[in-house]
């Protein structure tokens, strides 16, 4: 049982989380691991939750979603490549989804060197 308290300006939060797990029983070491599973959590699936709308996408048959996932995901690290312009991720999609030129250089980018 992990219990998390949020204190905001205006509000305070208490939020009680449990987890199953098979590590032995040392708080520090099951932090680390809540804390990592998060990170991954908060580093790739909310980027593609934002960018591509990932959680309200409506493929649902045979392989689609899993292909889909992977070009998803394929254009995250593609576009990461691309740092010519400082833009967010889908600034960068959709300006390449207008600028030929453009999208030579974010495609550019993703080759190796």
């Amino acid at each position: 049982m992990v219990k998390r308290v949020r204190h905001l300006w205006n509000k305070t939060t208490c939020e009680v989380m449990f987890y199953l797990s098979s590590l032995p029983c040392d708080a520090a070491r099951i932090g680390r691991a809540i804390r990592a599973h998060w990170g991954i959590e908060n580093q790739l699936h909310w980027v593609l939750d934002v960018t591509f709308g990932e959680d309200a996408s409506r493929i649902r048959t045979l392989a689609s979603p899993d292909n889909f996932a992977l070009l998803r995901r394929m254009a995250v690290s593609i576009l990461n490549r691309e740092t010519s312009k400082k833009r967010s991720l889908k600034q960068k999609g959709k300006r390449a989804a207008i600028s030929r030129d453009y999208m030579l250089t974010v495609l550019a980018a993703a080759l190796p060197e």
